[in-house]
């Protein structure tokens, strides 16, 4: 398949499709062949879509695209994150749908980028830090988190106290996934989830391996971590 010398509209549609493609790593594979400012703001775009899966898959492929990038330009890497870090700032002027997330999955995948931004990153969830207010937000937080315990649970060692107020919350979305982020980060952390939560049936949607479950709090909580 061809994809150099089209027009940005012609790439967004190409990229669309490659996202929603029964073979998602083949997809991701070409995807990641591009110059990666062609497939970046596309991939920016569809953080906003109303298509779930597109959105979460876009996800995914940033994550690919700035940690193949940060392995040969790791300044052009920082100006990525940067720029999701704008997205969630309230002088941006907008709400920064797909940034945590997409944050969270960069630096899972790249250990330097992990270790640069994860305190920016553990800061969302902080009230004495950079707190996003918003619910919606805070789902998307909390996977970004989760999905970089999942990698990399060294850096979140310091920080579980701040998980405690989401895993209370009266939001299954916010009790499962902040639940699940101690759950993949290992036994000993997952001692730390209230009984409570890991018999609860609520159920929400899930987003793994490029394909969205809707699951029980208490069966995600189940999940083994190497299958993330």
């Amino acid at each position: 398949m061809k994809i150099y010398k089209k027009s940005g509209r012609e790439l967004k549609k190409q990229i669309h499709d490659l996202l929603l493609n029964d073979d998602f790593d083949k997809g991701i594979e070409i995807i990641c062949r591009l110059p990666e400012k062609q497939a970046v703001n596309p991939l920016f775009s569809f953080f906003y879509s109303s298509n779930e899966l597109l959105k979460w898959r876009a996800v995914t492929a940033m994550g690919a695209v700035v940690s193949g990038l940060a392995d040969k330009n790791m300044e052009g890497a920082r100006v990525i994150m940067r720029r999701l870090m704008w997205n969630l700032n309230d002088e941006s002027g907008g709400i920064g749908w797909g940034s945590p997330e997409a944050m969270g999955e960069i630096m899972s995948r790249n250990k330097k980028l992990g270790s640069e931004y994860h305190k920016i990153l553990i800061s969302y969830m902080n009230p004495h830090g950079n707190y996003l207010e918003h619910g919606m937000l805070q789902r998307g937080l909390l996977w970004g988190v989760g999905r970089f315990a999942s990698e990399r649970p060294n850096f979140l060692k310091d920080s579980i106290s701040l998980l405690e107020p989401f895993m209370n919350s009266d939001d299954p979305y916010l009790r499962g996934l902040s639940s699940w982020t101690l759950s993949v980060m290992g036994e000993e952390t997952k001692m730390l989830i209230p009984e409570k939560n890991l018999s609860d049936q609520s159920m929400i949607s899930f987003y793994i391996n490029g394909s969205i479950l809707n699951i029980t709090i208490q069966n995600l909580l189940k999940l083994e971590s190497d299958s993330i």
